[in-house]
């Protein structure tokens, strides 16, 4: 018999139903607007990053993909 992997671990298992949801507050990129386009590219490339690596945890945003990627681009200027 196979032990849940929250007893053989001790890290829970986030199961869909019973994801957290995060509202908020996002990460500000304003303060990054000085910085050379390429370098703004870059943070945005990790901001998606980030967001991928928390939603794979099973983490659901209350900020839709869509609005992420426009406040982003926004905030920096791109």
């Amino acid at each position: 018999m196979t032990k849940p992997v929250e007893l053989t671990t001790g890290i829970p298992a986030i199961k869909p139903a019973t994801a957290e949801v995060v509202a908020g507050p996002w990460p500000n990129y304003f303060n990054c607007r000085h910085l050379p386009e390429r370098e703004r590219w870059e943070i945005y490339g990790l901001a998606k990053a980030g967001r991928e690596a928390l939603e794979e945890r099973g983490i659901v945003m209350d900020e839709s993909y869509d609005d992420f990627v426009r406040r982003v681009t926004r905030e920096l200027d791109i």
